[in-house]
């Protein structure tokens, strides 16, 4: 009896015939590339090292493109933003050791992030493995206990028949919700040695949909349906599930009041009548959500960000909708949905009743009306106009990548994404320097529309070097550094807390200088001239620098007192 099934895997005489007689030449580097090709990979980030260079060799017998950064952090941000505009595993190749560790930082943020990013990294000579420490070039004892804290999963490779299933395995789990890094690595001899395996071609690593239990999405569509003062926080899984359109049909239907956290930016239409903003660094909003009688959280674990630093206590119930099984209920009790929140979202809006309330839209106005005097109140018209003029200048369908700055935190309470997907920053894992390289990942992603990147001087310094990468790809970046001769938002907080700050100050370059010695424009402006000189940069093709000399302050906190 012969199967459909059988037929589909019976290959042809021409697959027969190219697999009996592979191309001359190849070796473990080229099944790594023939896999990622195969599963759909177009671009991969990195930096060579030497006991990867058989993954660099076969790169130029592919048709995938490179793109290399100076730094291998800056590497890994660079394939988060690809994996983040895209919504495709971004390939991430590394060398052993110190290479591997390098990236450590960006692969956290995209952990956080839920950016997916496949690292692939060598490994010392397969002899070496097991921790005997036989001093090999760049050895760990275990190079990949370093990262099983930090990735979604590790997956080793011993032997070139082991590279295709791994390399897929691995795909599948990044794209799998909540997406994420991954890591696989392969010792250098796999890497080198001459195989004869057929070329790679086909590869299934279709990611799991990560469903909701119907019994659960009942009872939340019960609840919001009967809820008197609903309201619901968008985070970061709406974004990366594309449930925005969703999310917006389901709030409209709800009539319920929409805040979104710093990584859900733009998950809700900024003017909208219904939409509270970002304002979540505030009191006035946490008390509004605490005052809410059903609250839906989704596609957020409710972290420090997104808890005004955990100051929210919530007085009513919670349905959180999340992908990532750990952080249900890990802040509060909650009736906990695990799942993708298209799913859910899609699952409640078949089941929830149209709720009429004539209030909602009133008690957004009112308090986003508190929220503008308290700000008003403290005298930051700088801060303010430079935002608004970056908003201006900043075409409305570029993306943005800002780095842990005081702008950025002005930016994720303040600034109109104008859409999903638009404003990414480092405010998951929160290190410094990821504007810069990330942004280049964007722009390698998209090349049709400008992105802006945005640093303080301090960040800027740890990118800077990706200055080379930017002219070497000719990639439509414009950096807006905010030059305060220091880490600005540190100095804040130690002057706040200690009456003076220490080891904040910084001795930095001639940063329009140090753009042209790259071959990169580069402008001096003022926040003046900011909005003008920012827009003529971003219209024009190619990287560009705009320095603003400024010292910018925060807003007060309100979970301080």
């Amino acid at each position: 009896m012969t199967h459909d099934h059988d037929l589909e895997l019976r290959p042809t005489a021409a697959q027969t015939e190219a697999a009996l007689n592979p191309p001359p030449g190849r070796s473990g580097g080229d099944l790594v590339v023939e896999t990622l090709a195969g599963l759909g990979a177009t671009t991969v980030f990195g930096l060579p090292g030497q006991h990867a260079l058989g993954m660099f060799d076969a790169l130029r017998r592919s048709d995938l493109r490179y793109i290399g950064l100076r730094v291998e952090n800056n590497a890994g941000f660079a394939a988060d933003a690809y994996g983040r505009i895209t919504g495709e595993a971004a390939p991430l190749l590394l060398s052993t050791g110190p290479g591997a560790l390098t990236s450590l930082a960006a692969l956290q943020e995209a952990r956080a992030a839920s950016a997916p990013v496949l690292a692939i990294s060598s490994q010392i000579p397969t002899a070496g493995l097991g921790g005997g420490r036989h001093g090999y070039l760049h050895e760990l004892p275990d190079q990949s206990a370093s990262f099983r804290g930090v990735v979604k999963s590790v997956h080793t490779v011993r032997a070139q028949s082991q590279i295709p299933s791994a390399i897929a395995e691995a795909w599948k789990s990044a794209l799998t919700a909540p997406h994420g890094p991954v890591w696989v690595e392969i010792p250098q001899d796999v890497l080198l040695a001459p195989t004869l395996l057929p070329v790679v071609t086909a590869v299934d690593a279709t990611p799991e949909d990560v469903l909701p239990r119907p019994e659960l999405t009942a009872v939340a569509a019960d609840l919001l349906s009967h809820a008197a003062r609903p309201a619901i926080i968008a985070g970061g899984g709406v974004v990366r599930s594309d449930a925005s359109k969703k999310l917006r049909q389901l709030a409209e239907k709800l009539r319920a009041p929409v805040v979104t956290t710093p990584g859900g930016k733009g998950a809700f239409p900024w003017t909208h009548p219904l939409s509270l903003q970002s304002w979540l660094e505030d009191r006035h909003t946490t008390d509004f959500l605490e005052d809410a009688d059903v609250l839906l959280v989704v596609g957020s674990g409710l972290g420090e960000l997104s808890s005004n630093y955990h100051t929210f206590r919530p007085r009513g119930r919670v349905i959180q909708i999340e992908a990532d099984l750990g952080k249900l209920e890990s802040n509060h009790p909650a009736l906990g949905i695990h799942a993708d929140a298209w799913h859910a979202v899609q699952a409640l809006l078949e089941t929830v009743t149209e709720r009429a309330d004539e209030t909602a839209e009133g008690r957004v106005a009112e308090l986003l009306g508190r929220v503008r005097e308290r700000i008003a109140a403290q005298e930051l018209t700088l801060e303010q106009g430079v935002l608004a003029s970056v908003r201006r200048a900043l075409p409305a369908d570029s993306p943005s990548f800002w780095d842990m700055t005081i702008l950025a935190y002005w930016a994720w309470s303040a600034f109109d994404a104008k859409g999903p997907n638009q404003l990414h920053s480092a405010q998951g894992a929160g290190g410094l320097g990821y504007g810069f390289p990330a942004a280049l990942g964007a722009a390698a992603a998209d090349p049709t529309r400008p992105v802006l990147a945005v640093s303080g001087d301090g960040g800027a310094l740890y990118s800077i070097a990706e200055l080379a990468a930017a002219k070497q790809y000719d990639l439509n970046v414009t950096w807006l550094i905010v030059d305060d001769g220091g880490y600005g938002i540190l100095r804040e907080y130690m002057t706040d807390a200690f009456g003076e700050a220490t080891a904040t100050e910084l001795i930095r370059p001639d940063y329009v200088a140090l753009a042209e010695s790259f071959g990169v424009r580069g402008v001096r402006t003022s926040p003046e001239t900011l909005e003008e000189d920012l827009a003529k940069s971003l219209a024009t093709p190619g990287p560009s620098v705009v320095v603003l000399p400024a010292v910018l302050r925060m807003f007060a906190a309100t979970h301080l007192g």
